[in-house]
């Protein structure tokens, strides 16, 4: 995906350095689409992003890998220069922070006091609970401490990856450091979740602009969610899903259907149980392919709370939505190996199973599955 802010075409600049204006208008465009506005809050968008008052940021590190930040770092639209320097202030990031020791942590506090009930607070990695919270302590504190120092003090919480969002791969059984996300433990503050491993920074930048142009946060799902990002099932979006609804599955890794581009679903893909945008917005900024289903891997529904991280990596997801719109392929088409879902159906009802429409597709399949094994 090429940068919307390339060296060529500058003659006509924007308020944001270095930054040509039909440049600076397409990006505006794209983040107002990417929220779900309509294209009258444009306007609006450009002047949140033009207003020289920058929202100060603050950034915690918790119990993680940095990979939300390392994913931050390697987006190119806008560029992390363009984010830390134009868009927001960044005023403290252990990562990404010039000071280190009590120097910048004299800086977090100078800026958590000057801006209380302002900031916007981001944390990354989740909090563990266990112990008093002993497993994670920056300069002498706890996560814990951290948390309930500065969380209180913010204008809104925002759990960047999954880790914050409800603890991540540390949670996993056992679970040994009590690892926890951030809502469960900040409450005096709204916290909005944007969960994957690790997150895709246009959520958080799209949350951000949200936030600045229209003075509020962004609607939210029953998990915390902004539904602009995680309104749909992958598997709603997923360019796979004419396969899917054709019966046309990979079986194995580098089989014949694998190597066709056919359906991931046998191999364990948690696409129709994870809610998240990345067939929309692809991931990593560097082709068509940028996003994991696309390379010819199953999605691990890392952004679903109790998927990723908790379901065995070939465990075959849950099916919430069964019949394909009408735009898709007939299933009267010729198929490969596996049961379509319109077949899985047939067989069903000739086996006098009763099939609602909010049944699962696993259950579908072994319903199909035990009505073959007994006309033979």
């Amino acid at each position: 995906m090429s940068s919307y802010f390339p060296d060529s075409e500058m003659k006509t600049e924007s308020p944001v350095s270095g930054v040509s204006r039909r440049d600076f208008l397409k990006f505006c465009t794209i983040m107002t689409a990417t929220m779900g506005l309509p294209a009258g809050m444009v306007e609006k968008v450009m002047a949140a992003v033009e207003n020289p008052k920058r929202p100060p940021v603050i950034w915690l590190h918790f119990q993680e890998c940095t990979g939300c930040t390392e994913s931050l770092l390697r987006a190119t639209h806008p560029t992390v220069e363009h984010l830390v320097l134009d868009i927001i202030s960044l005023d403290y990031s252990e990562t990404l922070c010039a000071a280190a020791g009590h120097q910048v942590e004299e800086a977090l506090h100078a800026s958590v006091e000057a801006n209380k009930g302002n900031f916007i607070l981001v944390v990354e990695g989740s909090i563990p609970t266990a112990d008093n919270g002993i497993y994670c302590k920056i300069g002498g504190k706890t996560a814990m401490e951290i948390l309930k120092d500065i969380g209180p003090k913010a204008a809104a919480c925002v759990a960047i990856g999954s880790c914050a969002s409800w603890g991540g791969v540390q949670s996993a059984y056992p679970n040994p450091t009590g690892a926890t996300g951030v809502s469960e433990l900040l409450k005096e503050v709204p916290v909005i979740n944007l969960p994957g491993c690790p997150a895709s920074p246009y959520n958080i930048l799209s949350t951000i602009l949200y936030y600045l142009t229209l003075k509020k946060l962004p609607a939210l799902d029953g998990e915390g969610r902004p539904v602009f990002a995680y309104g749909r099932l992958i598997h709603e979006n997923c360019e796979r899903r004419p396969h899917f609804d054709n019966g046309r599955f990979a079986e194995e890794f580098g089989d014949e259907g694998h190597r066709q581009g056919y359906c991931l679903y046998k191999l364990g893909c948690k696409g129709p149980e994870t809610h998240a945008n990345c067939p929309s917005i692809l991931f990593g900024d560097v082709g068509s392919n940028a996003w994991p289903v696309g390379t010819g891997h199953p999605c691990f529904g890392c952004a679903e709370k109790g998927v990723g991280f908790h379901k065995p990596i070939h465990e075959q997801a849950a099916v919430y939505t069964v019949a394909p719109p009408a735009t898709y392929p007939d299933f009267d088409e010729p198929k490969g190996k596996g049961i379509g879902v319109g077949a899985a159906l047939v067989v069903g009802a000739a086996a006098g199973a009763a099939v609602a429409g909010g049944l699962k597709f696993s259950k579908v399949l072994k319903e199909s599955d035990n009505s073959e094994e007994k006309k033979n």
